[in-house]
């Protein structure tokens, strides 16, 4: 098998596992533990509360941000077409997934391209960091950017799954600089998120210090790369190498504070088991500023569009009757709420 039909294989392999196997975390992400103290009098009219928000010089309609999921087979050009012109119609932001094989082998591309759909979107292009150890740099990086019009370039740390990986890219050593080069020589912001097992404070500082614009804490507690990759393996002794690893990793919550530890003024990002408006609502009061889901968004892509915008429908009502259950009347106000944790 060639080097393009495999990176198709595994794409494919990591869109049918996702919608057809349990692969969630075996930890939460924390905010079960979280509660927005509720006002009885709000004194508010619920028909005002402003959720809208401004970020990388878009105005997103809400904070809520489809997260990157897919790109370069066949299958995801309708997914990312039914993403997109929800994302467009709701106001809201989206990425797309790893662009790398696009930028290997460039027929791919197209399946990444949903501007078209989309004009106004908040869209963020695609890399896993690691491929600045493997031949990629700024330029490579800017038509990731450039190919397919984006906002901003979201770098993706993923060791374990990595490691999980039969042929997986290993050598993450001296990446920090390469980040920093990344984000000099950028002409959009980079954002850096972990897949699915959280940042530590010791890596926020050094994030922050390589001049991200925004960390995506991905925390432990949604969808676990290493129960992904566990259901590619065929040798019994790599599927037992993979097991323990679904109780891997940092929660959302504690993710969220220690990137707040590290610094009060870079943007976070959450995400990391969302799956409701009040999970969103949780995550801006401890300081978030764009929330984003998976998992929520694919399961209903796969059924239709009406689906997708039901569901988003159902998050931002949620999200807007928890501001005004805790008595904020915007973004601003909610991150002001007092915060009860369990």
């Amino acid at each position: 098998m060639d080097k393009k039909s495999r990176r198709i294989d595994l794409k494919r392999d990591h869109l049918r596992i996702n919608t057809e196997r349990d692969v969630q975390s075996g930890l939460t992400n924390g905010l079960e533990r979280i509660i927005l103290e509720h006002q009885a009098l709000p004194e508010l009219d619920f028909s005002r509360i402003d959720i809208q928000a401004e970020l990388f010089s878009k105005t997103l309609h809400a904070p809520v941000f489809i997260s990157s999921m897919t790109g370069g087979i066949p299958e995801s050009i309708e997914i990312n077409r039914i993403l997109a012109e929800a994302a467009q119609i709701a106001g809201i932001a989206m990425g797309v997934g790893s662009q790398r094989a696009a930028l290997e082998f460039p027929d791919l591309m197209e399946t990444f391209k949903v501007r078209k759909y989309a004009p106004d979107i908040l869209l963020f292009a695609n890399l896993g960091a690691v491929q600045l150890n493997y031949s990629f740099g700024p330029d490579q990086c800017r038509k990731a950017v450039e190919a397919i019009e984006a906002d901003a370039l979201i770098l993706h740390l993923n060791p374990i799954q990595e490691a999980l990986q039969l042929d997986g890219n290993t050598n993450f050593s001296g990446l920090l600089k390469k980040i920093e080069m990344v984000c000099k020589n950028l002409h959009v912001p980079v954002v850096v998120k972990e897949v699915g097992w959280g940042i530590s404070e010791r890596v926020a500082r050094h994030l922050i210090s390589a001049g991200v614009a925004a960390i995506d804490v991905a925390g432990a507690g949604g969808t676990s790369w290493s129960e992904v990759e566990k259901y590619r393996l065929e040798d019994p002794q790599d599927y037992k190498v993979a097991e323990p690893f679904k109780n891997w990793g940092i929660s959302t919550v504690q993710s969220i504070h220690n990137v707040r530890k590290a610094s009060p003024d870079v943007l976070v990002f959450a995400s990391g088991g969302l799956r409701t408006g009040v999970d969103i609502a949780k995550c801006i009061a401890l300081g978030a500023s764009l929330c984003g889901m998976a998992g929520v968004f694919l399961r209903a892509v796969t059924i239709s569009l009406d689906e997708l915008q039901k569901t988003i429908w159902r998050i931002i009502q949620q999200l807007k009757i928890s501001m005004f259950a805790a008595g904020a009347s915007d973004l601003n106000s909610l991150r002001r709420v007092r915060i009860i944790e369990k």
